[in-house]
């Protein structure tokens, strides 16, 4: 809507991706901020997060708080997407991505909130599965569209490989992981929200630098036309996550719930695709990814041997079960996931 303030009525002003990324930023925090209590408020008789009976028992007074703050920022973040971009494929393509993860997460955090049992969401099996549709969907489109197939790595600035159709099937691994690795990170009071906004950021970085062709250039970066546009995209939704945070923040008042964590998982997971950094998320989504392996190592470990690495996982928990308090565990995996991104932003020049 700004942009065509610019096209139609001559404004200068909105012709700049820049000052659009920060009218976005600012709608969706200040609409988050408005709304958010709104709906705690609306929630709390209605819609409070039913807790795991095996979470650590400091968990289990966190019963009465309202879950599905996703619902709220993520329509925050859309509205500010809708007012500040100029739409093309990608935009497009962000806001299915967004929805229909979305939508998923509300089946699933509907399920457990009305049946009051953490365990009577979506199946496992069905939560995959409808992931899985959604990401192929989203990655055959850009197939379709003639997205570069070429897979590059962090620290080399040439392609390895061109996948081919294959490269639909790996998007597909790629949206689908991001999204499930959000989701098992969300346990603690802001530990998803602040690493999301880190990745966000880095991510918007690539993007900006990959839709400009004089730096994209000059850094020996995959010129992407129209790509810079899901600058706009990444600060409405950092924009959103700081207005959440304000509600998450611990003691949290709100939960995103999975209609949260679903989403901001698979649009990282898009932003890494998109700008060409899918194996860069070993250092963009490293508390993402950490959390993810323990999850793996645990179970394997148990079915294999009976027993457990960890005293619970994800592994966030286990610093809880070994006496860290709450704050020091979301705090530290703050810094952690501060630095990885430096490191990650670090091999722009380093190529």
């Amino acid at each position: 809507m700004l942009y065509y303030l610019y096209s139609h009525f001559g404004i200068n002003l909105f012709h700049y991706i820049s000052v659009r990324a920060i009218f976005s930023f600012f709608i969706a925090f200040l609409l988050t901020l408005y709304l958010m209590p709104k709906f705690i408020q609306w929630a709390k008789h209605k819609f409070t997060q039913p807790i795991y009976e095996l979470a650590p028992q400091n968990h289990q007074i966190k019963s009465k708080t309202p879950s599905m703050g996703g619902v709220v920022f993520i329509s925050s973040a859309i509205i500010a997407i809708l007012i500040g971009t100029a739409y093309n494929i990608y935009v497009f393509l962000s806001l299915i991505t967004l929805i229909l993860f979305s939508l998923i997460g509300v089946i699933d955090d509907l399920g457990k909130i009305l049946n009051k049992n953490n365990q009577s969401g979506l199946s496992p099996k069905m939560k995959f599965l409808l992931q899985t549709i959604a990401a192929f969907i989203i990655s055959l489109i850009l197939y379709f569209i003639h997205f570069d197939t070429k897979l590059f790595i962090p620290f080399y600035k040439y392609p390895i490989i061109d996948m081919h159709f294959f490269a639909v099937f790996f998007w597909t691994f790629v949206i689908v992981g991001m999204s499930n690795a959000v989701n098992l990170t969300d346990g603690l009071d802001g530990l998803a929200t602040v690493p999301s906004i880190f990745s966000l950021f880095t991510l918007t970085l690539f993007v900006y630098l990959m839709g400009n062709m004089i730096f994209s250039k000059y850094l020996f970066l995959p010129f992407e036309p129209g790509i810079g546009e899901l600058v706009i995209v990444s600060t409405a939704l950092i924009g959103a996550l700081l207005g959440f945070l304000w509600y998450n923040a611990n003691p949290a008042e709100i939960f995103m719930g999975d209609s949260g964590s679903l989403s901001i998982g698979a649009i990282i997971g898009f932003f890494a695709i998109v700008a060409k950094n899918e194996f860069l998320l070993v250092f963009i989504g490293f508390i993402f990814i950490i959390e993810t392996i323990s999850v793996i190592l645990q179970v394997t470990s148990f079915k294999t041997t009976g027993k457990r690495i960890f005293l619970m996982a994800p592994i966030h928990h286990h610093f809880e079960k070994l006496g860290w308090n709450e704050n020091k565990v979301t705090i530290r995996f703050w810094i952690i996931s501060f630095i990885t991104n430096l490191i990650a932003i670090l091999s722009i020049k380093i190529r």
